[in-house]
């Protein structure tokens, strides 16, 4: 692996914003100063371009079943796609609905993405029940394949939804390992009652999908998630925040000192629920869930953003065909495979809409799609920055670049894209994993196959003088 220098640009953190070179040996960062010679070295010109850590995605769903469908991009054209976009290590959800044994799943998730990724990527761990075999096996589960977090949802309550029982034994395990917990909230059974009562009055466009899920939904859930894990003592990740009510329980319980963490997601930021009224079955194309919100619910967020109050940008990428896929669901909003292809422009649509306009600082976006969330997820310093001894995880982005958001450019394996005819300001052109070039000069040099499957550090439970005296 040859040496490289990238010269002239600008390199942008988390924390800070400087023009200097770095000298990349084998897959790590090794050197940053002014004026960096290595006569072995290849000299990459990031001239006029920022240098910034590749993104972390830290929701997606790549070849995933769901509503009796499989997502279309696989881990191959999915992860191609993430590098296009800039990002260059994704976290997936292993799903367990069905398997007695939690490892069955997390061997399923190796063999879909071994061979096909071609950015590094982890794993979260999903789970819907908790007995007696699985409690005693979730610890040692993460602990042997370096997973950080759980994933318990309290929506679609015919497939995944955990029982609040179940969902509070997760949080006590998550205090109990250093597990964080991401919880998709909403309320799945009042929805099944509300979808039920629609389709009943003979309401089955894809409108209906956003008015059976109502934002209170959203925000009671959010609030019962976040007084559980309270009392357990865990730490919580709320997935794809969406609306006022959900975000006003998180500055709650954050400015109660509770360790509660926000995710939200590029189209919560930019596209409203008006898309899903469209005429026909157009609408069906922005069916996912939590649903779009009325435009008036993007302002909370951006401001949230803005005061730290959310810490990532997730593009939660679950990919259905229109045809075919989506419109399995022609007659019905509830048979419409939820989900929509995000993974390829979480960058661009951020930087473009929230650094250009002035929501969020440069620094503040490089937190947002990357360094936040290889802190939480036990990444951080191999990911997520710029530094000496860090992965050389690259991206060379150009700020000037004008483009149009398109499914006849874009590089997901999909028939349409959420964000069509959206200009953007920005565009990742040359994109580094671990010191090698997977994407440059905006063409796909990288390898499939080539991605590592990455082990997180677990935080080790700290007990507590009292605990001690307690158990004892």
């Amino acid at each position: 692996m040859k040496k490289k220098i990238i010269k002239g640009g600008k390199i942008v953190t988390a924390t800070d914003s400087f023009e200097a070179d770095i000298l990349i040996e084998g897959e790590k960062i090794v050197q940053i100063g002014k004026d960096l010679v290595n006569i072995d070295a290849e000299i990459v010109d990031a001239t006029g371009k920022y240098v910034f850590p590749g993104g972390i995605d830290p929701h997606t769903h790549l070849d995933m079943p769901f509503n009796n469908t499989v997502t279309d991009d696989d881990w191959e054209s999915g992860t191609i796609a993430a590098a296009f976009g800039g990002t260059t290590t994704i976290l997936d959800f292993a799903l367990t609905a069905g398997e007695t044994k939690l490892a069955t799943a997390v061997d399923k998730w190796h063999d879909k993405a071994e061979g096909k990724a071609v950015i590094d990527y982890g794993f979260h761990l999903m789970i819907t029940d908790l007995n007696e075999e699985t409690e005693k096996e979730l610890p040692l589960l993460l602990e042997k394949e370096g997973i950080t977090s759980i994933k318990v949802f309290m929506a679609y309550a015919k497939e995944f939804q955990a029982s609040d029982r179940t969902l509070f034994k997760a949080f006590k395990i998550g205090k109990e390992t250093g597990a964080i917990v991401m919880v998709h909230c909403e309320n799945g059974s009042v929805i099944d009652e509300l979808v039920e009562e629609a389709k009943m009055a003979g309401n089955t466009a894809p409108i209906y999908h956003a008015l059976t899920r109502p934002p209170e939904i959203e925000g009671e859930a959010t609030k019962r998630a976040i007084e559980l894990a309270h009392v357990a003592g865990a730490k919580l990740y709320v997935v794809h925040v969406t609306c006022k009510e959900a975000v006003d329980e998180i500055i709650k319980a954050r400015e109660k000192g509770y360790d509660v963490y926000g995710e939200t997601c590029p189209p919560y930021l930019t596209l409203d629920q008006s898309l899903l009224a469209q005429p026909g079955f157009e609408g069906a194309k922005y069916v996912w869930s939590p649903p779009l919100r009325p435009k008036s619910h993007q302002e909370p967020l951006w401001n949230a953003l803005k005061a730290k109050q959310l810490q990532t940008i997730g593009s939660d990428q679950c990919s259905f065909n229109f045809n075919g896929k989506k419109q399995l669901g022609i007659n019905d909003f509830s048979k419409i495979p939820n989900g929509g292809p995000f993974i390829e422009d979480r960058f661009s649509v951020l930087y473009s809409e929230g650094v250009c306009k002035g929501y969020i600082s440069i620094n503040d976006f490089v937190d947002l799609v990357s360094t936040n969330a290889a802190k939480i997820f036990g990444l951080y310093p191999q990911k997520g920055t710029i530094a000496i001894g860090s992965d050389a995880d690259i991206v060379i982005f150009d700020p000037k670049i004008k483009r149009v958001i398109s499914a006849k450019t874009h590089h997901m394996n999909v028939d349409y894209n959420a964000f069509e005819g959206m200009e953007v300001t920005g565009e990742p052109v040359s994109v580094l994993l671990r010191g090698e070039f997977i994407v440059k000069d905006k063409e796909f040099v990288g390898t499939i196959g080539g991605g590592k499957y990455i082990k997180r550090q677990l935080e080790k439970k700290v007990v507590s003088p009292l605990e001690t005296a307690l158990l004892n």
